[in-house]
């Protein structure tokens, strides 16, 4: 099984347990993920303007590699898939912004949207199996309690991403019970911890974040996962030394035995 794979610039810099131990468990799963060669910025944020283009072109570009391999794109930072997803929407439903691109980087095959874009946690759910995970797993997370912190980026707009459902999302959660562990619904798994605020009301930021960490611990949770490094950094920020936070992918590498 392979796919292309777009990292990402934080997962080189920041987040690098978040790559590192995802290539560590697809290994594992017997996945192969080839890494897109002169992959650039995905922009990392989708611009809202509707005569934007020129921040856009990365993303087509990585999405016309995949093509080009006829592979799937699997993307795992989720300000990367959300930005990259939502662009290829673009490229596949607005014939505006298609036509302006396409004469921009003036391709010879012009790029439709036809690259289908999966996050690494669909990976896990519909091409692996959450049910050959928990086969896979030697370190079983018996008795944790895990909460999964969903945030923003992943679910909306949710007519376009697909993820899951925006109100009451479960793929996180049934990861976890592939490993063996409890998972703890709180009811601030999917509001946002503040996000980019952070740069110009750090305040509100860490009041957005307080909330989520309150409401996970008054759950019982004993630690909380992510897939968002922009939410990893504002809630451990606030967390401290109250209730870990960690990316999925670092207990997925230590229930499959190939984590340190």
């Amino acid at each position: 099984m392979k796919f292309c794979y777009y990292p990402g610039c934080t997962l080189k810099t920041k987040a690098k347990e978040l790559d590192i131990y995802a290539r560590k468990s697809t290994e594992a799963l017997g996945v192969e993920l080839e890494e897109l060669k002169d992959w650039q910025c995905c922009g990392a944020v989708y611009p809202m303007a509707s005569d934007e283009i020129a921040t856009k072109l990365s993303a087509v570009r990585a999405l016309m590699a995949a093509r080009d391999e006829n592979c799937d794109l699997i993307t795992l930072c989720s300000a990367c898939h959300h930005v990259i997803k939502r662009v290829n929407a673009d490229m596949a439903e607005n014939a505006d912004i298609n036509l302006k691109v396409n004469n921009y980087l003036k391709n010879e095959i012009k790029y439709k949207g036809e690259t289908k874009v999966v996050h690494y946690l669909e990976m896990l759910r519909d091409y692996v199996g959450f049910d050959n995970i928990k086969k896979a797993v030697k370190n079983p997370f018996t008795g944790k309690k895990i909460a999964a912190y969903y945030g923003c980026l992943l679910l909306r707009p949710s007519k376009v991403l697909h993820f899951d459902n925006p109100e009451n999302p479960t793929i996180m959660e049934d990861f976890i019970k592939s490993i063996s562990a409890t998972p703890v619904i709180f009811p601030y798994r999917n509001e946002c911890c503040g996000g980019y605020i952070t740069l110009e009301d750090e305040c509100s930021s860490k009041k957005k974040s307080k909330t989520v960490i309150d409401s996970a611990l008054e759950c019982g949770a004993d630690c909380i996962i992510t897939a968002c490094p922009l939410c990893l950094y504002n809630l451990s920020k606030v967390a401290k030394d109250r209730i870990p936070v960690i990316y999925f992918t670092e207990l997925l590498a230590e229930a499959l035995g190939v984590k340190e």
